[in-house]
C-alpha cells in the first residue's frame, strides 16, 4: 500500500480531518475510562461497594468487554465494510451510556459497562483498520502517532470534566456527557467518513475464511510477538489507571486535586506521541520503541528500589516527574509496537485489527486488573509490576525480531521485502 493517502483524499476527506476523526473514535474509549476515575469512590459508596479495590471493576468490566468483542467486529468489517460496523458499535455505546444513568446496583452497572465496551470495540477495530487501509510502513506509524496525540488529550481533559460534573451533580450525569460525546462523533462519522475497505480485500464471512485470517495473524512471528509485547506494556498503563485515584488520594493525600496531577502526566504522553510522529520516519519504529522500552524498564527498577528504601513511597515531588518520564517513554512504545504488529497484515486488516486488539486490550486489561489488585497503600507493588511487565515485553519484542535493533528481512506473503521500519 502506498504511504500516501489517495484513497481517503479521493473520497473527499482531507488528511487532517481523517486523522482527527480517527483520533476522536479512539478517544471514545479513553473518555469511557478516564472520565470515571474521580467518580469511583462515589460510585462505590452509592452502590454499596465496601471493598475499595473492587471499585476498579468499573474500569476492568469495560476493558474486558472492549477487548473480547474485537474478535467479532474484525471479520464482520472485512465482509460488510467499515462504516456499517462502526455505526452499529456506536449505537451500542450510546444506548448503554444513557441507560447506565438509571442503574440500581453495582452488578447491573458492571454488566452495562461490559456491554458499552463491546460497542466501543467496533470503534477501535474500525479506527485501526481505516488507518491500515490508507497507509503502510513508517507513514502508518506517523499517522498513528498523530492519532494517539489527539487521543491522549482526553486523559488530560476527561478526569477534570468528571470532577467538574461531580461538583454540580453526581456520577450518573457523567454517563450522559459520555453519551452526548459519542452522539456527536457518530454524526460526524456518518456524514463524513468514507468506506475505506478496498473491494478486492473483502473476505467471505465463512468459518474457513475467518479461520484462515486468524491463522495468518497468529502465525506471523512479527505480528504475534509485537501483539503480546503490546499487551504486556498496556498492562502497565491499565494498572496505573486502576490505581491512580487511590495512589493520589490515599497514598499522597491530594484529594480532588489529583486530577490535575494525573492530567499533567497525560499532557507529556501526548507530547511524546507527537514527537514520535516526527522521529519515526527518520529513525524507524523498532529503534525508537526498543530504546524507549529499555529505558522504561531501567527507570521502573530504579524508582521501585528508591520507593522500597523510603518505606513504600517516594515524595510527591519525586513520584510525579519520574512517572511522567515513564509514560513519556510509553508514548514511544505502544504506538510503534501496534504499527509493527499491523504492518505485515494489510491484506487482512480488519481481522488483524480485531485479533491484535483483543489480545492487546483484553490481555492488557487482565494484567492491569491483577496489578491493581495488589494496591496496599504503597507504590512498590505498582513499580514491581511495571518492571515485570516491561521485562516480559522486552523478551517478546526480542523474539519477534530475532534480536533488538537487528536489521533484517522478513517474508510477507510470497515476496521478500526489506524491513523499512528497522532502518
Amino acid at each position: 500500500m502506498s504511504d500516501a493517502s489517495p484513497h481517503a483524499e479521493t473520497r473527499g476527506l482531507p488528511y487532517w480531518e481523517l486523522v482527527t476523526l480517527i483520533a476522536s473514535l479512539m478517544a471514545l474509549n479513553a473518555a469511557a475510562i478516564d472520565i470515571f476515575i474521580p467518580a469511583l469512590q462515589d460510585i462505590g459508596t452509592a452502590l454499596g461497594v465496601s471493598d475499595e479495590n473492587q471499585r476498579q471493576l468499573v474500569i476492568t468490566a469495560y476493558l474486558l468487554g472492549f477487548g473480547g468483542a474485537q474478535l467479532l467486529f474484525g471479520p464482520l468489517s472485512d465482509r460488510f465494510g467499515r462504516r456499517p460496523i462502526l455505526l452499529a458499535g456506536l449505537a451500542i455505546y450510546i444506548v448503554t451510556a444513557l441507560v447506565s444513568t438509571f442503574v440500581p446496583s453495582f452488578e447491573v452497572l458492571l454488566a452495562l459497562r461490559a456491554i458499552q465496551g463491546i460497542g466501543a470495540a467496533a470503534t477501535r477495530v474500525i479506527a485501526i483498520s481505516v488507518v491500515r487501509d490508507c497507509f503502510g510502513g513508517r507513514r502508518m506509524a506517523s499517522v498513528m502517532s498523530l492519532v494517539m496525540m489527539v487521543f491522549m488529550a482526553i486523559p488530560v481533559i476527561a478526569p477534570n470534566i468528571g470532577q467538574g460534573i461531580m461538583l454540580f451533580g453526581t456520577w450518573r450525569e457523567i454517563f450522559i456527557v459520555v453519551g452526548l460525546f459519542a452522539i456527536a462523533v457518530g454524526i460526524w462519522a456518518y456524514v463524513r467518513l468514507p468506506e475505506t475497505l478496498h473491494p478486492e480485500d473483502k473476505r467471505e464471512l465463512t468459518g474457513k475464511r475467518i479461520f484462515e485470517a486468524f491463522r495468518i495473524v497468529l502465525t506471523n512471528r512479527v505480528a504475534f510477538g509485537y501483539t503480546v509485547a503490546t499487551s504486556l506494556i498496556f498492562g502497565v498503563l491499565f494498572g496505573f489507571i486502576n490505581q491512580a485515584e487511590q495512589i493520589y488520594t490515599q497514598t499522597y493525600g491530594l484529594g480532588p486535586y489529583f486530577t490535575l496531577v494525573f492530567s499533567l502526566t497525560a499532557v507529556f504522553m501526548a507530547l511524546a506521541s507527537f514527537l514520535n510522529s516526527r522521529l519515526v520516519e527518520r529513525f524507524g519504529m523498532r529503534r525508537l520503541s526498543h530504546t524507549a522500552l529499555l529505558a522504561f524498564l531501567g527507570l521502573a527498577l530504579f524508582h521501585g528500589v528508591v520507593a522500597y528504601q523510603l518505606g513504600g513511597a517516594t515524595p510527591i515531588w519525586f513520584f510525579v516527574p519520574v512517572m511522567t518520564i515513564n509514560f513519556c517513554l510509553f508514548g514511544f512504545i505502544g504506538t510503534n509496537f501496534n504499527s509493527l504488529a499491523m504492518d505485515p497484515l494489510g491484506h487482512v486488516a480488519g481481522t488483524a485489527s480485531s485479533v491484535l486488539g483483543f489480545m492487546q486490550t483484553f490481555g492488557g486489561g487482565l494484567f492491569g486488573a491483577v496489578l491493581g489488585s495488589f494496591y496496599d497503600g504503597s507504590i512498590v507493588p505498582l513499580l514491581i509490576g511495571f518492571a515485570i511487565l516491561a521485562t516480559l515485553s522486552t523478551i517478546c519484542a526480542t523474539l519477534a525480531d530475532g534480536s533488538l535493533f537487528q536489521r533484517r528481512h522478513r517474508r510477507r506473503g510470497t515476496e521478500i521485502v526489506k524491513d523499512e521500519a528497522a532502518e
